[in-house]
């Protein structure tokens, strides 16, 4: 049979046009998931700095952290919002984070994990001018940013004493980091990075208070225990007084015999 194509017409080899087909499926792919990577939200205006991807939310009266940050996010600057917490794994997704402002906020509240997932990455946090009074042991375990915690009303105690221990805080403000109250009302007011220089331990404050928490406690289950004891002898004591009195109260021995001796004469 005659081939219809004719001798100069180029064959067509459908293998070809498959690797075609599965290489723009490809490209597509690509880009869809580079659309889903670079996606901005609403709320915030994203740019690429340097090849950087820089995301600011900076007041936008947000409540809380967006949920749908760029997954290539370099920068995120989420300052003077309203903000009250950090969630635990707010920024796990956010692999390529180095710096992450969060001052002029209203955050009281940091859980544990809160920065899981950008800690081997994030350069500078900060959360300055917040309302924050204490943090989890844990909250900021193997960050190695350097963080700025000035202007909050800090609690100092033990736990604020061993997170402090482990972090790089910015020098600039370090001295800003204010003791609001304290175990001890004479360091409120203070800063507290002065106050442990000065060779204060707040942990040993807070075993003391441990001590004698027991000691008051053990105290009171002794008094109890004596309280007990002297009632249940004294109760034991009217009882044995009472018994006493009833034996006394019977005709004795000596007496029955006489009547009984009386009786037998009369008949």
């Amino acid at each position: 049979m005659q081939d219809l194509a004719g001798p100069d017409m180029p064959k067509k080899f459908p293998i070809f046009d498959g690797f075609a087909l599965l290489w723009w499926g490809l490209l597509f792919g690509l880009f869809i998931a580079r659309a889903e990577v670079t996606a901005c939200p609403t709320t915030c205006h994203c740019i690429d700095k340097s090849g950087m991807t820089v995301v600011q939310c900076m007041s936008r009266n947000l409540e809380n952290i967006p949920s749908d940050l760029p997954r290539d996010t370099v920068v995120l600057l989420l300052a003077s919002n309203h903000i009250t917490h950090i969630p635990s794994h707010a920024f796990r997704e956010l692999h390529y984070l180095q710096e992450l402002d969060l001052s002029n906020n209203d955050i009281e509240t940091v859980d544990l994990g809160a920065f899981q997932g950008v800690s081997d990455s994030l350069l500078v946090l900060d959360l300055s001018n917040n309302h924050i009074q204490s943090v989890p042991k844990e909250a900021f375990a193997r960050l190695h940013a350097k963080i700025s915690l000035s202007n909050n009303p800090w609690h100092c105690e033990c736990t604020l004493q061993e997170v402090l221990r482990e972090l790089r805080l910015d020098p600039e403000t370090v001295n800003e980091v204010i003791c609001h109250t304290a175990v001890q009302e004479e360091y409120a007011g203070k800063s507290i990075i002065q106050v442990l220089d000065s060779g204060i331990n707040f942990c040993n404050f807070h075993h003391k208070t441990t001590d004698v928490a027991m000691f008051v406690t053990m105290f009171g289950w002794f008094t109890m225990v004596i309280a007990y004891v002297i009632y249940y002898v004294r109760h034991n004591q009217e009882d044995a007084r009472r018994h006493l009195e009833y034996l006394k109260s019977l005709p004795s021995s000596s007496q029955i015999s006489k009547d009984f001796d009386t009786i037998s004469t009369v008949l």
